[in-house]
């Protein structure tokens, strides 16, 4: 029998692969197994995703410590290496572009084992940006690419790729979207935060929030927003800890802005769907917010998920008060952009992408 090792370690990842056993029931000849390296060890980044979502526990946990990138990322490689040795697969399929994503293919490369890239080709071109890294690190390794948008396609290619073994799967982060809206629509969280006109904030990216200034900039023009809405703002643990390193939390000391721990993925897309619009540095939250039609506001010089502002309801904008005002004006006043849903992102990338894992590993 063949076997093939889907290898997770985020939050990110977790919702990319939802439907995966769903569709690897079909093919009773491959036995797929779920590997999780415990880079997000935080119940609300991690734990919860597996009870919301249904996703079965994973065959193997890595339980990898907390440490700094490097040191997660060799303890990673160390301890996949002892599991893929004793129970090597035919096909390691890796999601995203975090540590875990790179590590776990790396090893699985370096054994002869060949890797299928879930997201394959997605470029920011911005290098400040460890995923990005990440990501050209894991196509320099893949051997199928399993790709979300045409702009995967063509920087692959440009990196001299060979076309004939992408796949254009489609987005299997909206495939969980579809799948839980009927759950999603069903959350009582807005009524729990007394909420009516609001903007939702994810902010958790080190050029955000790890320097004293761009942090403090930004906690003053959520403070600005809170002024002509509510603002939910679900604080990620490392921005929490920055906010108050820097001794900034009266910044946000206001009624209009209601700051939550991370929510879990049915609340969460449950408010964003609602809000006015959602204002991020966050990536998968820009596809989201395409697919459900809602403005998206993404904080961040680059994305590597162009088609989200040419096709979708992304615009990227300066830490700049002016300017992130100006389009929530628009958008207040009905003059923000009306998006469309791009090719393939309806519900059956999973399909796809399990289809083209069996060929390669059958074949």
């Amino acid at each position: 029998m063949k076997k093939i090792l889907t290898c997770v370690g985020t939050r990110p990842n977790l919702i990319k692969i939802t439907q995966l056993d769903r569709w690897f029931a079909e093919y009773p000849q491959v036995q797929h197994a779920l590997l999780h390296t415990g880079q997000h060890y935080d119940d609300k980044m991690n734990d919860i995703f597996f009870r919301e979502l249904g996703i079965r526990r994973p065959d193997v946990h890595l339980h990898i410590p907390a440490g700094t990138q490097v040191q997660v990322i060799s303890a990673i490689m160390t301890e996949f290496e002892k599991y893929i040795t004793a129970n090597r697969p035919d096909l390691v399929m890796v999601p995203g572009d975090v540590n875990s994503t790179f590590a776990c293919a790396f090893v699985a490369q370096r054994h002869g084992i060949p890797v299928a890239h879930i997201e394959s080709g997605l470029r920011s071109f911005d290098m400040t940006m460890p995923e990005e890294a990440n990501r050209i690190l894991v196509d320099a390794l893949a051997d199928l690419f399993f790709i979300t948008e045409e702009s995967g396609r063509i920087n692959l290619l440009k990196e001299g790729k060979p076309e004939e073994k992408m796949v254009f799967t489609g987005n299997t982060m909206i495939d969980s979207l579809v799948a839980f809206m009927p759950v999603i629509e069903k959350s009582t969280v807005r009524q729990q935060l007394g909420l009516h006109k609001y903007y939702l904030l994810t902010f958790h990216r080190p050029v955000n929030v790890d320097e004293p200034k761009q942090l403090t900039l930004l906690c003053e023009i959520i403070r600005h927003i809170s002024q002509r809405a509510q603002v939910v703002f679900p604080v990620h643990p490392r921005t929490r800890l920055r906010i108050q390193e820097f001794g900034i939390n009266s910044l946000l000391a206001s009624p209009n802005i209601i700051l939550t721990e991370p929510f879990g993925y049915l609340d969460f897309i449950h408010l964003a769907k609602y809000a006015m619009a959602v204002i991020t540095d966050s990536g998968g939250v820009q596809e989201e917010t395409t697919y459900m039609g809602v403005p998206c506001i993404t904080v961040r010089p680059s994305t590597e998920r162009p088609v989200t502002v040419t096709e979708g309801t992304n615009t990227l904008a300066r830490l700049h008060q002016d300017e992130i005002l100006s389009l929530l004006t628009d958008i207040e006043n009905g003059n923000y952009k009306k998006g469309n849903i791009p090719k393939l992102w309806d519900g059956f990338a999973s399909k796809r992408l399990v289809e083209a894992a069996v060929r390669f590993v059958t074949a």
